[in-house]
């Protein structure tokens, strides 16, 4: 592991992470999202590996990343002028485009699909990876699949170390969260995995509606995974995990009350439970064990701390933990998108006056 600069990467540094990958190896990097596991994307052998050390799914296909949106047609055919123009305001940034796959593309790379997600990372040294190896880098997030992604190079080390060859240190990710994922190929578009950028965001900048299938807001998963974060759990932390949704209670002190009862129902039962809530509700649980995750005024501070506080559930030795659930607006979809595939169960809320109780 090699601390770099987030800001002004060191050239010998990421030269050496450029000779790695060029070789064949797997390097960890920061991105603006999470940390990727990369690849040289026209490396067979290593695309395989990323799979392997991973753990992950074969019919999972991971992401190219290119450096810049001119670098298109390298890895996609018959992209449409409107993506070209999209690309030119979104990146480099947290958006991925699902588009028709250049020939040149690996299979291994897409899961055999007709189809490639690819995106333009708004970060230094990632692009500076990019840039110097001259290839396209494939890389998903560099966690044990199923695992919550890292935010940090500490994270890498505790699901890969001693399975790749380089870890590079950039601090903390920005925003905590994957890319938005956007199919391109479809009229209209649809989103296949929310991120830091919002659906609303989206359809200012492109003028066309952009759907929103149920899996997308974590509830199933998608019959086949054309991208990352639609098929399969992800996010999880080993502790079993409670998603409490709003369900029925309109005000927070009917929300607050549903779940303070559900913990002292698990506390009955002897067991040991935290929470992970809000900065405004937290001081609402006493001397429970508590992860605050941030405050509901400002949902990317949320995001960028989720995942941390999921890896951190482990480490209190609680039997279980219960999470609030957040509004589901701009960034807000992805931290419930993640949290509903993080949960063993998900439990909606009901008013105490209407709940209805059989003896």
């Amino acid at each position: 592991m090699l601390k770099v600069d987030p800001i002004d990467p060191e050239k010998e540094i990421v030269g050496e992470a450029i000779r790695i990958l060029s070789e064949g190896g797997l390097v960890a990097f920061p991105t603006e999202t999470v940390y990727g596991l990369g690849a040289d994307s026209f490396n067979r052998d290593a695309v395989k590996r990323i799979y392997s050390v991973k753990g992950r799914p074969p019919d999972n296909p991971l992401i190219l990343h290119i450096s810049d949106f001119r670098e298109l047609e390298v890895v996609a055919r018959e992209v449409p002028s409107f993506v070209y123009e999209l690309a030119s305001k979104v990146w480099p940034g947290p958006v991925t485009f699902v588009l028709k796959k250049n020939d040149l593309v690996l299979p291994e790379v897409t899961a055999g699909l007709p189809t490639v997600a690819v995106r333009c990372p708004a970060h230094p040294v990632a692009l500076s990876l990019i840039r110097g190896l001259g290839n396209p880098i494939a890389a998903p997030s560099a966690n044990l699949s199923g695992r919550p992604s890292p935010t940090t190079a500490d994270h890498v080390i505790k699901d890969l170390s001693g399975k790749i060859e380089m870890i590079l240190d950039g601090g903390d990710t920005f925003f905590g969260v994957e890319s938005t994922i956007i199919n391109l190929t479809t009229d209209p578009p649809v989103l296949l995995r929310p991120g830091p950028v919002g659906v609303e965001d989206l359809e200012r900048l492109t003028n066309l509606k952009v759907l929103i299938p149920a899996f997308a807001k974590g509830l199933g998963e998608a019959g086949v995974a054309l991208s990352p974060g639609t098929k399969y759990r992800h996010y999880s932390p080993q502790t079993k995990l409670i998603l409490v949704e709003s369900g029925q209670c309109i005000t927070q002190s009917d929300y607050l009350e549903y779940v303070k009862s559900l913990i002292n129902e698990y506390l009955r039962e002897r067991l040991r439970v935290a929470v992970m809530c809000s900065r405004e509700t937290c001081s609402s649980y006493g001397n429970l064990t508590k992860l605050e995750v941030g405050s509901r005024n400002n949902l990317y501070e949320v995001a960028k701390n989720l995942f941390k506080k999921l890896r951190e559930i482990d480490e209190l030795g609680a039997d279980l933990a219960i999470s609030e659930s957040f509004e589901e607006r701009g960034v807000g979809l992805a931290i419930m998108n993640r949290l509903r595939k993080a949960s063993s169960r998900v439990v909606f809320c009901v008013p105490t006056r209407q709940r209805v109780t059989i003896d």
